[in-house]
């Protein structure tokens, strides 16, 4: 299995820490409002990520944080006139709602920055006891130069980064000793939420609070960690300059981040900034969530994906026909013959099929090739349930296989959807018509059922049904 690690900007032979265990985090959310659909899309990506690792055998530790101190917050607790806290459990609650519609895996630890303070705290003054951070009127920053390989993830030079840094004005560039420098420790301000600290009273910045959760949960060096695109600077370059200036060590072996969700003709980037988002929680009170996972999930995590009606329209019309397929296999299965002399035959086909999906997802996780295997997988069962006679051990491992490898795009099939009594009564109705060459009234049954978005199929081994 090889990963694109933006590090190295290459794509590299996977070896976990520990044989068969993989340390994975990911930058979660800062819960001040709804997560819009580029949220939702790296939160689908990355657990589909983590399903494909399961599949193949791995224990996975997946801790993903909640940003519940940040400026943002605290502008958003003014608004509605409650406490950062309030607004933090409310879209904390939110989150989970609308990622569990989405079919995403709880991680296995949400830490929160405000169980972490004490931790946070401690962090810091290992930093400065190592003359990486310094204190400034209450304030603590990091001393960017002092990392000799700072900008190295995001492929910026100091010069460059220098030229950007210069241009910011304001009370806190007063405080630097240099322009590059970041907060790790900021003084309070009047009617924020702070801690005591030995620079008096504050709260932690950004950047250190994932190092500082990924490290404790995690260990000094971790497999992967992962977010979106646009955290790769300054949020995970910062990252790195604290951990391995605290520990000495590496801090993430491989670095995995999503390209952006775009609007619009443009192509322009989905964000809050820009208002120019919709929210997973507004979409989905239109979209069905399992059409919206799916688009989601099978589009390679680093090609930019656009957000559009035909984008959902495809997925909708992808994931009906591979339903259909499912439960077609399912309307025969029970009246399949037990074995068949060509079942071997078969059944390797199915292996090589499975082969394919591997194939595609080992190369870096890409789920446009594994979704082309699925495909493959549908267009085989469609053959196969063509003819006359269909075994039963060929059509359980054909199904089971559908199951699973649909499970790693975070898509459950479960059982065949099941007509009610009268919906049944119709289409026995309609055989019998169609025995006694009633086609008048096997017309109506048929557009009756149409109406309630049954599909009806006639084949020669009987009738099938889908819904529209």
């Amino acid at each position: 299995m090889k990963i694109y690690n933006t590090l190295t900007r290459t794509k590299e032979e996977f070896k976990t820490i520990e044989p068969g265990k993989v340390r994975m985090y990911l930058c979660g959310p800062t819960v001040y409002n709804y997560i819009h659909v580029g949220n939702a899309r790296s939160t689908s990506a990355f657990d589909t990520v983590r399903r494909y690792l399961e599949y193949k055998g791995y224990e996975v530790n997946y801790v993903s944080n909640f940003t519940d101190v940040d400026d943002k917050i605290i502008a958003s607790a003014k608004e509605e006139g409650v406490s950062t806290k309030e607004i933090a459990d409310k879209y904390i609650a939110a989150f989970k709602e609308d990622t569990g519609k989405l079919n995403v895996k709880p991680a296995c630890l949400h830490p929160r920055v405000i169980d972490h303070i004490d931790d946070i705290i401690e962090f810091v003054e290992v930093l400065i006891e190592k003359g990486y951070a310094y204190e400034s009127q209450g304030d603590v920053y990091y001393r960017a130069r002092r990392f000799k390989t700072y900008g190295e993830l995001s492929n910026k030079s100091l010069d460059e980064l220098e030229v950007g840094a210069s241009q910011r004005t304001g009370e806190e560039q007063n405080k630097k000793e240099d322009p590059l420098d970041f907060a790790l420790w900021k003084s309070a301000k009047e009617g924020e939420i702070s801690w005591d600290s030995p620079w008096g009273e504050g709260r932690p910045g950004w950047h250190i609070e994932c190092s500082v959760m990924a490290t404790k949960h995690l260990g000094e060096t971790i497999d992967i960690h992962a977010g979106g695109q646009d955290l790769e600077f300054p949020h995970h370059e910062n990252e790195i300059a604290q951990s391995e200036a605290k520990t000495g060590k590496k801090f993430a072996n491989y670095w995995m981040h999503n390209a952006y969700l775009t609007v619009g003709d443009s192509g322009e980037k989905m964000s809050k900034s820009l208002k120019n988002f919709v929210t997973a929680h507004d979409l989905m009170q239109e979209v069905s969530p399992e059409i919206v996972r799916f688009a989601l999930a099978t589009t390679h995590y680093r090609h930019p994906m656009p957000f559009n009606e035909i984008i959902l329209k495809e997925a909708e019309t992808n994931l009906t026909r591979i339903k259909g397929s499912f439960n077609n296999v399912m309307f025969r299965i029970d009246k399949a013959e037990e074995t068949l002399e060509e079942d071997d035959s078969y059944l390797k086909e199915l292996d090589l099929i499975k082969a394919q999906f591997e194939e595609g997802m080992d190369d870096d996780f890409n789920t446009a090739n594994g979704i082309t295997a699925v495909y493959s997988l549908v267009k085989w069962l469609n053959a196969y349930l063509e003819k006359n006679k269909v075994s039963k051990i060929v059509l359980t491992k054909a199904v089971e296989l559908l199951k699973t490898l649909m499970t790693v795009f975070g898509i459950e099939l479960g059982e065949a959807e099941v007509l009610d009594e009268t919906i049944e009564a119709l289409i026995e109705e309609r055989n019998e018509a169609r025995k006694n060459k009633d086609f008048k009234r096997s017309d109506e049954i048929r557009d009756e059922l149409k109406e309630q978005g049954i599909i009806l199929e006639d084949t020669s081994q009987g009738t099938r049904w889908s819904r529209n």
